[in-house]
C-alpha cells in the first residue's frame, strides 16, 4: 500500500512512496503525533537524482524489518531538501556541527519540538539499525537527558546563526588579494583548485573572468580558461549531448558523478559564454561548450510547461553511468571497426577502461583532426546513447534555479548572438511569473504547472530579480524592469536583518518559524541567496530612478562578506563577482557606426561616465569588432550599445538617445 507520500508533488518523495516505512511529510501534524507517542522524529532529507539517496531507500527503508523498527520507535518525516531548503539547512548546521562534515542522504534524529540529538548521512542497513536501536534504548531509559542535550545543542545552533562577521571592505585590493589565494590553491597541472572530488568551480571561474576584464589580469584569465578547458575535456562533461555532471570523483575530472544539475548547467553557460568572448585560443572551445550546454537545456531540462527540470539522475536503473559509459568493442557495435578503432582513440576509450567493469568515460583531450567524421560520429553515438535505458529525470521547476538558467541563456543569446534563446529566457520568466508568484508571494517550486506550498527563500526572490533584469537589458522590454523592482522591493521588506546593515536571513520574515531562522553568506553549489542578492541590488541601482538606496544597501551586503571573501575565496566567489562589479564601475558602453558621429557619441559616454569603459569600433560586420553581440546597424547610422556586463542592449543613434541610455549595470 502506498504510504502518506504518494500525495506529495516532490519527485524524491514520490520515490519512497511504496516504502513499507509509514513516512511523513513535514508538517506540524507529524511533530504532534510524535509527542502523542512519546517518540523521537526520525528526519531523512534528501532529493530525487542523489546516488546514495537512491542506495539508502533501497536497502534500508524498502527492507521490511528496517521499516517495522522505524515504524515501532519513530516518526519517520521526509523532506526534499530541494522544496525545503531551509529545512536542509537548519539539520545540515546541525549534522556538520556534530560529525564535522555533511552530504544527503542527511539522517537527524530530533525531540518532538524538533530538537537535534544525533544526526548523520549515509548509514548502511546493518548499522543503521542498531542505530535505531541505541537510539530507541536511550530514548527509553534516558530520555530527560536526550531532551535536555537536545536542548543545548538547537541553543548554540541559534547563537551560531545569529552570529555575523565583522565588516570588512572589499576594495581593489582585496580582490587582488584574492586572486593571489587562488594561484596558491591552483591545481597546475589538471587545472581547479584543491583535490578529490573536484566540484565546478563556477563562481571563482566567474570572479576570475571579471578581475581580468577589469585589470587586464593574464594570470586570472589563465586560472579561469585553463580549468575550463580541462573540464570541458573531462568526462564531466558529456561529449555527445552537452551538460556537465554534479562533480568528479577524481582530480583530473575522468569520472563523474554522473547527475546532471540545472543549476550547475546554468552556471557553467554563463561562465563559457563570458569566456568564449574573451579573444585567445581558448575562445573556440569555450564557444562550442557553451553552444552545446545551451542545446542541453532547451533539450533535455525543458519541460512542456515552459520551465526547467532540476536535474536527471545518477542511476540508470539503479546503476550508475549505465547510460554513458563505454567500451571499445561497444563503440565498434555502433560505429564498425575502422571509425570505432578512430572514436576509441579520439575519446580516451580503453580496453582497461576508466570507470567500473572496463567501460569509460567519454574524454576529449584534443580537438579531432577531421570535424566532419567527428560531427558524423558524435550524432551516431548520440542516437545509439538514446536508445539505452535512460536515467530518470526530476522534472519539478525550482525558482531560484530557472532564473539562474534566465540570466545564463539570456546573457549567452546576447554573447553569442542566439536570440532564440534569449526567446526562450523570456518564456520561462513569464511562467515564473505567473505560476510562481501568487498572491504577490514567490513560490519555491512547481511541477506539471501546479506550484508547491513551500514559500520562495532569499535565493529565489534575487535570481528572479537578475533574472528580470537581465531580459529587461537583453530585449529592451520595460516591463521587465517594473516587476524586478517589484520583487526587489518586496524581498527588502521581508529578508533584511533589521539589526545588522547589509545582512539578510534566508527566510522571511513570515515564513514558517524553525529552530532558528538560518542565513547562509557563503557560497556552496550555488551562489548564497544574500550575495546574490547583492547582485541584484547593484544591477538594479544603475537601472531605477533613484539608484542609491538600492546601491547603498548593495554596498553594506558587501561589507559582510569581506572577511569571508579575503581569507576563504572560493567559499565567497560570487561575493568577489559582485565586487568586481562595483570596483570596475557601472558602465560599459560600445559605440559602433559608419560615420564620424560615433566620436562624438564616444566622446559624450566618456564625459558622463569617466568611471566606465568606452569601446569605439566599426561597423557590426567589419573586422576586430570587441562587442559581444551586434543588432544590425540600421541605414548605416551610428550606433551605441549599452552593455550589462556581456549583454548589449539596445542601439542609439544620438546623444540625446546616448544620454537617455546610460542604465548601465557593472
Amino acid at each position: 500500500m502506498p504510504n502518506r507520500l504518494a500525495g506529495a508533488t516532490s519527485p524524491y518523495l514520490l520515490q519512497h512512496a511504496d516504502n513499507p516505512v509509514d513516512w511523513w511529510e513535514w508538517s506540524d501534524a507529524a511533530f504532534e503525533e510524535a509527542a502523542r507517542r512519546d517518540v523521537p522524529v526520525l528526519l531523512s532529507v534528501g532529493y530525487a537524482a542523489c546516488h546514495w539517496c537512491h542506495v539508502m531507500a533501497h536497502e534500508s527503508f524498502a527492507d521490511v524489518a528496517t521499516a517495522e523498527q522505524v515504524n515501532a520507535g519513530f516518526v519517520a518525516v521526509k523532506v526534499d531538501r530541494e522544496e525545503r531548503p531551509d529545512i536542509d539547512a537548519v539539520y545540515m548546521a546541525a549534522t556538520q556541527a556534530m560529525t564535522g562534515q555533511g552530504g544527503w542522504p542527511m539522517t537527524c534524529f530530533l525531540t518532538p519540538a524538533g530538537e537535534p540529538f544525533h544526526c548523520g548521512t549515509y548509514y548502511p542497513t546493518v548499522h543503521f539499525r542498531r542505530l535505531l536501536a541505541a537510539v530507541t534504548q536511550a530514548w527509553t531509559d534516558d530520555g530527560a537527558r536526550v531532551r535536555s542535550s537536545a536542548g543545548q545543542i538547537a541553543a548554540r545552533l541559534a547563537d551560531n546563526a545569529a552570529a555575523v562577521l565583522p565588516p570588512a571592505g572589499l576594495a581593489a585590493e582585496a580582490l587582488e588579494a584574492a586572486v593571489h589565494v587562488l594561484v596558491g590553491e591552483f591545481d597546475a597541472v589538471n587545472g581547479g583548485f584543491g583535490g578529490a572530488p573536484k566540484f565546478p568551480p563556477s563562481m571563482t571561474l566567474e570572479f576570475l573572468l571579471r578581475h581580468h576584464e577589469r585589470t587586464g589580469s593574464g594570470q586570472a584569465l589563465h586560472l579561469a580558461a585553463a580549468t575550463a578547458g580541462r573540464m570541458a575535456r573531462g568526462g564531466m562533461y558529456d561529449q555527445l549531448a552537452g551538460g556537465f555532471a554534479r562533480y568528479s570523483v577524481d582530480a583530473r575530472w575522468v569520472v563523474p558523478h554522473f547527475e546532471k544539475m540545472l543549476y550547475d548547467n546554468a552556471l557553467l553557460l554563463r561562465v563559457y559564454a563570458h569566456l568564449a568572448r574573451i579573444a585567445g585560443p581558448h575562445a573556440a572551445l569555450a564557444r562550442r561548450v557553451a553552444e552545446e550546454t545551451a542545446e542541453f537545456l532547451l533539450r533535455d531540462l525543458r519541460t512542456p510547461e515552459g520551465g526547467f527540470a532540476s536535474a536527471l539522475d545518477a542511476d540508470t536503473d539503479g546503476v550508475e553511468g549505465l547510460t554513458y559509459a563505454w567500451t571499445p568493442a561497444e563503440l565498434a557495435e555502433v560505429l564498425g571497426e575502422k571509425d570505432g578503432a578512430w572514436a576509441a582513440q579520439l575519446f580516451a576509450v580503453t580496453p582497461e577502461g576508466t570507470f567500473e567493469h572496463g567501460s569509460s568515460t567519454l574524454q576529449l583531450p584534443a580537438d579531432p583532426d577531421d570535424p566532419a567524421r567527428w560531427r558524423r560520429i558524435r550524432c551516431t553515438l548520440l542516437g545509439a546513447r538514446n536508445r539505452r535505458p535512460q536515467p530518470a529525470r526530476d522534472d519539478k521547476v525550482v525558482t531560484a534555479w530557472n532564473a539562474m538558467a534566465v540570466l545564463a541563456l539570456a546573457e549567452a543569446g546576447g554573447a553569442l548572438g542566439r536570440p532564440d534563446w534569449v526567446a526562450a529566457a523570456d518564456a520561462t520568466v513569464d511562467l515564473l511569473l505567473e505560476r510562481h508568484v501568487v498572491d504577490g508571494r514567490v513560490r519555491r517550486s512547481s511541477r506539471d504547472g501546479a506550484v508547491g506550498a513551500a514559500a520562495g527563500v532569499l535565493e529565489d526572490h534575487a535570481f528572479l530579480v537578475e533574472a528580470l533584469l537581465a531580459l529587461h537589458q537583453a530585449t529592451g522590454a520595460a516591463h521587465r524592469l517594473e516587476r524586478a523592482v517589484e520583487v526587489l522591493d518586496l524581498t527588502l521588506a521581508h529578508f533584511v536583518d533589521p539589526v545588522t546593515a547589509g545582512a539578510f536571513f534566508d527566510t522571511a520574515d513570515d515564513a514558517e518559524a524553525l529552530l532558528h531562522r538560518p542565513r547562509e553568506i557563503s557560497d556552496n553549489a550555488t551562489p548564497s541567496g544574500a550575495a546574490a542578492l547583492a547582485g541584484a541590488l547593484l544591477t538594479a541601482s544603475v537601472l531605477v530612478d533613484d539608484p542609491q538606496r538600492y546601491r547603498d544597501t548593495a554596498e553594506a551586503a558587501l561589507r559582510t562578506a569581506g572577511g569571508l571573501a579575503r581569507r576563504f575565496p572560493r567559499f565567497a566567489a560570487h561575493w568577489l563577482t559582485v565586487a568586481e562589479a562595483a570596483a570596475r564601475g557601472p558602465l560599459q558602453v560600445a559605440v559602433v557606426g559608419v560615420d564620424t558621429d560615433r566620436d562624438a557619441l564616444a566622446a559624450h559616454a566618456r564625459a558622463i561616465a569617466p568611471g566606465g569603459t568606452v569601446v569605439v569600433a566599426g561597423p557590426p560586420d567589419g573586422p576586430g569588432v570587441p562587442l559581444l553581440a551586434h543588432r544590425p546597424v540600421v541605414d548605416g547610422a551610428a550606433a551605441a550599445y549599452v552593455c550589462r556586463g556581456f549583454v548589449c542592449d539596445r542601439p542609439v543613434t544620438t546623444v540625446e538617445e546616448l544620454t537617455a541610455a546610460l542604465l548601465l549595470t557593472p
